[in-house]
């Protein structure tokens, strides 16, 4: 072993044994060999003579890379010496003599790279140096199964390496593959077509492995070669009697058939080629039991043969030729759907872009024929096959565990085209699709226990399915089998119904269907019974009690006062989940998702509140609820007072519970009707309010209880309208003991509320709150810019950045409500400069275009607020300075300026828009004063030509606001190629 076979050796070394070092030595000693000028011989020399498989490897993969990128600059010579070389190598002849067939002995791998390092040469040199590569390959296969497989993996390899268009392929490769196939079609295909069927018919029964090869070398030129040499009456009996006899070769031979149904053709052509297959002497295999590779093959096989034939329908548009296609088409349909609904096959073809193909084309029969009303019904069997869920999945959806989780989301994405397909075989055939969903109803019942969960959910599925297809007029009239249908559903008891997914899509139909109980409201007492029993709220899965507490909502917002009658037993139902919400268990389980259960009180709220239900009973629903619950609040907080502080946590996650259940109660219940009608209940909300707000007193620190109360408080301003006032001084105060950043937004949204809501009527409270926010604001977020940059974007600074822009809507929600008049009382005063500052920055600054346009209209109120017409007095003294000489020149020009600045951005033209405004209303407000002064300064410091200066003031005095808008932005853009972003913002 001399050293370079020792460096190979080391370099190829797996066993870890062996350091880095050593393995660098290596790797350096084998690269200075590469670049010696006579490496191509010392290669073919160890190919001859050393029997290393390694050392074999390294060689052939040098001799590639040489060719690869050293074949221009090589002498003609040394071309011809490694071509004869390889050649020889490849046809188990020997070089100068010397016998290399161990080559062709050696494994795979070493073949496959022997076959690259060929075609590598065939990609330089085919055809115009070296012709007859492939004639005289031909000759050489009468040596027998060595160079045959040898041949294959030539022909493979060329595939893979440059023809495939399965891989990305430079302009080059493209090239040259073009050059080759023309070439070889020209030249060689025929003879190579001819040996294959040889190769077949003669090793067949000896040798299977080897016709495997051929085949699959075969499978992959069929796409570009003269489809005759294949699709003759020798080739395609062979292929069919492979298929149907020989057990080793029919998966292969079933691949090649597939190629010629796939081989592109016009139309007409391609339909006599089908047309000639017979393609009917397969359809009994694919029952078979046995190797299910070789069932996919012809699965498959069958199912790109009707897409084909399917496009042959599309596109011919003689009558003949399509009667043709849809005999063809109803010939192969049968076995195709028996493969759809019983074989895995190649992911490739989509089921569902083939079967909408078909529906389409059934748009143009109508009525419907009998065999394609039949087909009709084997899609829907097929769609019902793939939206079921894997019984092996059972247990862990029922629990929903990660992997249950998983396998939902699965589905869910799956059954999102199955869904598109049932719509489009629901518009052709409504009845057939019905009278199909009935009887999957009661087959589904009636299935055995192992498969019937999985049968009810995937009926159900399909009946919610259809519901989501159909418009809300068809469910409201019954149309069809529908006034059969819901009836059904809601009579049905299935056995598995414990099951949470078969409880859920139970629940989530017959909501779906809700429209046609508005009109049939005989089947009200079934639907209550539906989300009263245990098949909804009170289901044993949480989830599912939850999910049906949401979907009860639904329905009542919908039935509302036809639900009047029933009201006594739904509250007398429902007694136990209301108990249970506001228990230490329930309070402790955590799920994720919005559906905490509460909705059932809000389904409550909407019951009791109705103007229906007399006063009385109105009072005593309501009472018989909030008495209770504000008691136990009661107790709760009087006993935090004297508890540990282990025991607080339970107590608070109670109170927290009793407050979502009031909150989402209070929904039911108007403003006019708490107000105005019945004043009684608004006193009752009165006195719940006056409890919760204890909450604050007692828990100042536990966030999730001050953001419950913040919630409602909201609820409470909605409900209460102006009688809210009285809790507000308190409430705001206590909210704003310890706020921390994320509780001060929320806090703030309140106030938007407030202000939203009662516009001046609020000003008294918010003037004697708002010191307190700026103070408390001011003293945490940034008047500038927050850092950026690696380590800078933590939660804190997230929130900080959060608040910043909650207090940017709120100033604005201040500004244009006419309450500007608070930032000027005698306690805010002393926080108008920092605010000032923080909104000069942020209109010229901010990353956010909307943040900046809401900071510019900010200025145009306090303008329009706080200034008079020129020469009168000024209300806020150094206002009007700070306007023109801050706000004009950095806001209105130089931000402007910077190529940040994107005109072609739709938001950023609706800025500019208010930039454009603000200057109209600074001239109308300031007069000369502005104009002279930013003309003057803020224009000459941009370097502005006197006759576009002298433009300016024209449009700005004129009257014609689209026209200065226009004007100015065309100003902007020439001042910014004068000064190419040299101008620095101050």
């Amino acid at each position: 072993m001399d050293d370079l076979e020792k460096a190979i050796l080391i370099l190829f070394d797996v066993s870890g044994s062996i350091d880095d070092g050593l393995k660098k030595k290596a790797k350096d000693y084998c690269d200075e060999i590469k670049e010696k000028s006579s490496i191509c011989s010392i290669c073919f020399k160890k190919l001859c003579f050393s029997s290393i498989v390694e050392v074999r490897f390294w060689c052939l993969q040098t001799l590639q890379d040489v060719i690869r990128i050293r074949y221009a600059s090589m002498s003609p010579e040394e071309k011809f010496f490694v071509r004869k070389s390889v050649f020889s190598m490849a046809c188990s002849e020997p070089i100068d003599d010397e016998n290399v067939a161990g080559v062709l002995e050696g494994p795979a791998y070493i073949k496959n790279k022997l076959a690259q390092v060929l075609v590598t040469l065939i990609y330089f040199e085919y055809p115009l140096i070296w012709s007859s590569v492939f004639t005289d390959f031909l000759p050489h296969l009468s040596k027998g199964a060595v160079v045959i497989d040898m041949f294959c993996r030539v022909l493979s390899a060329l595939d893979d390496e440059l023809i495939s268009l399965d891989y990305t392929r430079t302009s080059e490769e493209m090239a040259a593959a073009g050059r080759i196939k023309d070439a070889m079609r020209q030249q060689c295909v025929a003879q190579i077509v001819r040996a294959w069927y040889d190769i077949v018919s003669l090793y067949r029964n000896s040798d299977e492995e080897l016709c495997t090869s051929v085949l699959e070398s075969m499978r992959r030129y069929i796409s570009w070669i003269d489809i005759g040499l294949i699709a003759n009456d020798a080739f395609i009996p062979l292929l069919f009697d492979l298929i149907l006899v020989s057990e080793q070769l029919r998966g292969a031979a079933a691949a090649c058939l597939l190629a010629v149904v796939y081989k592109g053709m016009e139309p007409q052509s391609k339909l006599s080629l089908l047309q000639s297959l017979q393609i009917s002497r397969v359809f009994g295999l694919i029952a078979e039991d046995g190797d299910s590779e070789f069932i996919s093959s012809i699965a498959a096989l069958l199912s790109g043969y009707a897409a084909e034939v399917l496009e042959c329908f599309k596109r011919l548009n003689s009558e003949e030729a399509k009667g043709v296609s849809m005999e063809l088409l109803n010939e192969v349909l049968p076995s195709v759907f028996y493969v759809m609904q019983n074989c895995e096959f190649d992911a490739t073809f989509s089921i569902v872009q083939f079967l909408s193909a078909y529906v389409g084309t059934m748009k143009s029969f109508s009525p419907l024929r009998e065999k394609q009303l039949l087909h009709v019904g084997q899609i829907l069997e097929v769609i019902r096959t793939h939206i079921r869920y894997d019984p092996a999945y059972r247990h862990n959806l029922d629990i929903l565990d990660k992997i249950g989780r998983e396998e939902e989301d699965r589905v869910a994405e799956f059954r999102k085209d199955l869904l598109v397909l049932l719509r489009s075989v629901n518009r052709v055939a409504p009845d057939v699709t019905q009278i199909f969903i009935r009887n999957s109803l009661a087959g589904a019942v009636a299935s055995s226990p192992d498969r019937n969960v999985e049968e009810v959910e995937a009926a159900l599925y399909l009946f919610y399915a259809l519901g989501e297809s159909i418009s809300d007029e068809s469910i409201r009239t019954g149309s069809g089998l529908l006034s059969e249908l819901v009836p059904m559903l809601l009579s049905t008891r299935f056995p598995c119904h414990s099951n949470r997914l078969v409880a859920l899509v139970y629940l989530e139909t017959v909501t779906r269907f809700m429209k046609f109980i508005q009109e049939n409201t005989q089947y009200i007492p079934m639907v209550m019974a539906a989300f009263l029993d245990e098949r909804g709220i009170h289901h044993p899965n949480i989830n599912v009690s939850r999910r049906a507490s949401y979907l009860f909502m639904r329905v009542v917002k919908l039935l509302k006062v036809k639900l009047v009658p029933f009201i006594e037993t739904i509250l007398q139902s429902l007694q136990d989940t209301v108990a249970r919400f506001t228990s230490m268990e329930y309070a402790a389980k955590d799920l994720p998702g919005s559906e905490d259960g509460s909705h059932i009180f809000e389904a409550i709220g909407l019951l009791i509140g109705m103007e229906d239900v007399p006063l009385e009973k109105q009072s005593d629903y309501l009472s018989a609820l909030l008495t209770p619950l504000c008691q136990q609040v009661d107790t709760l907080l009087k006993h935090a007072k004297l508890s540990s502080s282990e025991e607080a946590p339970a107590k608070a996650g109670i109170i927290q519970q009793i407050i979502m259940a009031i909150n989402s109660l209070s929904k039911g219940f108007s403003e006019r009707l708490v107000t105005a009608s019945r004043p009684a209940i608004g006193l009752m909300f009165k006195q719940t309010l006056d409890v919760l707000l204890q909450v604050l007193v007692v828990f100042p620190k536990v966030e999730p209880l001050r953001s419950k109360v913040t919630s409602f408080l909201h609820r409470m301003v909605e409900t209460l309208g102006v009688s809210v006032f009285p809790y507000l001084p308190k409430a705001l105060e206590q909210l704003l003991v310890e706020s921390e950043p994320k509780e001060m937004a929320s806090f703030l949204l309140l106030l938007n509320q407030l202000i939203c809501k009662f516009n001046t009527l609020f000003r008294d409270i918010l003037e004697e709150v708002f010191p307190a926010i700026a103070g408390r604001i001011f003293n945490v977020i940034r008047t500038d810019a927050f850092p950026s940059g690696p380590g800078t974007n933590t939660e804190e600074v997230r929130e900080l950045q959060d608040l910043q822009r909650t207090l940017y809507t709120f100033l604005h929600v201040i500004a244009t409500h006419n309450l500007s008049s608070v930032f000027l009382s005698p306690k805010s005063r002393g926080y108008l400069d920092p605010m000032m500052q923080l909104l000069l920055y942020t209109s010229c600054n901010h990353t956010d275009i909307l943040v900046r346009k809401a900071c510019v209209q900010i200025f145009i109120t306090l303008i329009k607020d706080w200034c008079s017409r020129p020469s009168g007095e000024e209300k806020v003294p150094g206002f009007q300075k700070f306007i023109i000489e801050a706000f004009a020149t950095n806001c209105c020009l130089y931000s402007l300026l910077d190529k940040s600045f994107e005109f072609r951005d739709a938001n950023t033209l609706v800025l500019f828009g208010e930039i454009v405004l603000a200057q109209k209303v600074m001239y109308e407000k300031f007069g000369d004063e502005f104009l002279i002064h930013f003309v003057s300064k803020a224009f000459a410091a941009a370097h502005c030509p006197q006759d576009l200066a002298a433009q300016y003031c024209q449009k700005l005095q004129g009257s014609d606001i689209k026209a200065l808008k226009s004007f100015y932005q065309s100003l902007v853009e020439s001042l910014r190629m004068q000064q190419n972003g040299s101008l620095v913002f101050r």
